[in-house]
């Protein structure tokens, strides 16, 4: 028996693969490697001892996903494969929803026809688009603002429909905040091919001299300093969400969870904690807004330590000790 992890190699799919395998699970990982490195699996073995599975595939195959199922007796499936930039949803939409929602539509199709009905669903807090109150709660208007929380959000009206019609299903939807850092050995950790979308790993590689310098989008938000305020969750917290989230559908359910440490902080915030950790300059340029870009999002992550008994444990010191110690051992990433 085994979990399948579609986008396992990536940097939360990694990152959750390490504490599956830690918690004696067998895992498949599955992974076009459009935006990862096959290293991963090779640090991932390093890390827990064991070899994972990993077969290379795309997800929008549904009769190959259903033979990797049936193959591997599959039990679940974790699934992170799917595009994550905002900038690039806005270029790109259609991109987007091929990827996301038709990628989306094709795995839950070969896990139908191969009678696995138990899903972790990686969601994100951008379905919540620009929220009307802080802290953000599971039960707040869903509103994406940009097609990449929208294909979220589409994602998310098809599994509650497909457990409205079939309540044999357990899904759990996780809404995450936004993740940094890296595993604590620095053998795992971000390493997004081309330019990083991401406030951290930009932050990291002109800490270490891969890159000239940030560009902070938007300094006239109505925030304490001008800048966005985000949620940011230490990577192996969430990951650790994945596998209690996992362990508590024992029961026929579709819920969804918000996982985030309920703290916001500015960008401003996070160069200056990354500066003291690193002892190193970062040097920024301020620049318009980015479309699609909201002034604050922070959650309320109290219905995951109720129902799931999760709770975020590492502050922003420690993301950003960790996101360096990766930096520092991997400077050109996995390469």
């Amino acid at each position: 028996m085994s979990i399948l992890v579609t986008g396992g190699t990536g940097y939360i799919g990694s990152h959750t693969c390490v504490e599956l395998l830690n918690a004696g699970h067998e895992i498949v990982i599955l992974d076009n490697l459009n935006n990862s490195h096959l290293e991963a699996v090779r640090r991932i073995e390093r890390i827990t001892g064991k070899k994972p599975v990993f077969i290379q595939g795309d997800i929008r195959d549904t009769q190959f996903i259903q033979k990797v199922l049936i193959d591997n007796k599959s039990t679940a499936v974790i699934h992170f494969a799917g595009l994550k930039a905002v900038g690039e949803s806005c270029e790109q939409p259609l991109k987007y929803y091929d990827y996301n929602v038709n990628g989306t539509l094709c795995l839950l199709n070969a896990m139908q026809q191969a009678g696995v009905k138990t899903l972790v669903f990686s969601s994100s807090a951008t379905v919540y688009g620009d929220p009307e109150k802080l802290p953000i709660q599971e039960n707040s208007p869903l509103k994406a603002t940009n097609p990449y929380g929208r294909s979220k959000l589409i994602v998310e009206e098809m599994l509650r429909d497909l457990y409205a019609s079939d309540p044999n299903w357990h899904i759990a939807i996780l809404r995450y905040f936004n993740p940094v850092g890296a595993h604590k050995s620095g053998l795992i950790g971000e390493d997004p091919k081309g330019i990083p979308n991401n406030l951290m790993p930009i932050v990291a590689q002109v800490a270490g001299g891969r890159r000239e310098k940030l560009h902070i989008w938007g300094n006239d938000y109505p925030t304490p300093d001008g800048t966005g305020v985000r949620d940011y969750i230490h990577i192996v917290d969430l990951a650790i969400g994945h596998l209690k989230a996992l362990e508590a559908l024992d029961s026929a359910q579709c819920t969804a969870f918000n996982l985030g440490t309920g703290q916001g902080y500015s960008v401003m915030e996070v160069i200056h904690a990354f500066e003291h950790v690193s002892n190193k300059k970062i040097t920024y340029e301020m620049a318009p807004r980015r479309s699609g870009d909201i002034a604050e999002c922070y959650a309320d992550p109290h219905l995951a330590k109720e129902q799931l008994g999760w709770e975020a444990k590492h502050g922003l010191r420690e993301m950003c000790e960790d996101m360096w110690n990766w930096q520092v051992k991997n400077p050109q990433g996995y390469q």
